[in-house]
C-alpha cells in the first residue's frame, strides 16, 4: 500500500504556501479585485452590505479574516 502524503499550506512562505487563502494572489470576482481568496471568503459572510466592501479594502489578509470573524458585524442569514 502506497503511503499518502499530506500537503499542508497554512503558511504562505512554506513549500505549498501558494495554495493558502492568505497567499498574495489577486482574484477578480463580482466585478472587483480581491487581494487574496481570504478577503473574498470573509467578505461573502456579509455580501450585499457595506461590510463586504470594508473587508475587501482591509490592509492585510489577517485583518480581513479578523473582520470577517467578528460577531459585531451582522452575518448573512444563510
Amino acid at each position: 500500500m502506497k503511503e499518502k502524503k499530506v500537503i499542508n499550506f497554512y503558511g504562505t512562505k512554506d513549500e505549498y504556501g501558494c495554495f493558502s487563502n492568505f497567499s498574495r494572489h489577486r482574484i477578480f470576482l463580482k466585478d472587483k479585485y480581491w487581494q487574496t481568496t481570504e478577503y473574498y471568503f470573509q467578505a461573502q459572510k456579509f455580501a450585499g452590505t457595506e461590510h463586504e466592501e470594508q473587508i475587501r479594502l482591509a490592509p492585510t489578509p489577517m485583518k480581513a479574516a479578523s473582520m470577517g470573524r467578528s460577531r459585531k458585524r451582522p452575518l448573512r442569514k444563510d
